[in-house]
């Protein structure tokens, strides 16, 4: 991956990169914006973010809410124990439930932690979660072996990683 990455970037696409890194300035035309910054065309900055996306060296760009802020209070990693041959399936499943932020495969750390498939779930409280994990089971049905919710108790800053320019 690194080598399709070396090929994919050059040093305007590392500029954009480290120019939206921390997030898209908060105005009408942020495109535009880190354009003017940069001393680029904005139709340029759009197409060499798309083509960024495509190559797999962006992942996504995205709208990242506090949830905190918007009245989400009761937020737990829901972490489940299913067969490794339905993970995969299963995961699918739970992801496209609408409450489901996040939905992963990892894996288990046996015999201490038999969890592998995992789905981050935010409500206005512990009961809305509860509510959630309970859908999720209904979901997973006789799959699930096992299941635990591991509840936040501190908000912890998330970064992804970061260029320097």
């Amino acid at each position: 991956m690194k080598d399709t990455a070396d090929k994919a970037m050059d040093a305007i696409d590392r500029a954009i990169i480290v120019a939206t890194q921390q997030g898209l300035p908060l105005v009408a035309r942020p495109y535009h914006a880190i354009a003017e910054r940069l001393n680029l065309d904005a139709e340029e900055v759009m197409a060499r973010l798309r083509r960024m996306q495509e190559t797999g060296v962006i992942r996504r760009i995205g709208v990242v809410p506090n949830h905190y802020a918007i009245g989400y209070r009761a937020n737990g990693m829901t972490v489940w124990d299913v067969a490794d041959e339905m993970v995969d399936e299963l995961g699918e499943r739970v992801g496209r439930l609408d409450f489901v932020t996040h939905c992963y495969r990892r894996p288990r750390r046996l015999p201490q932690w038999p969890y592998n498939l995992f789905a981050m779930v935010h409500g206005h409280n512990r009961e809305e979660v509860e509510a959630q994990i309970a859908r999720i089971k209904d979901v997973l049905g006789d799959h699930v072996r096992a299941h635990d919710v591991l509840y936040s108790t501190r908000i912890l800053k998330k970064t992804g990683l970061r260029l320097v320019g």
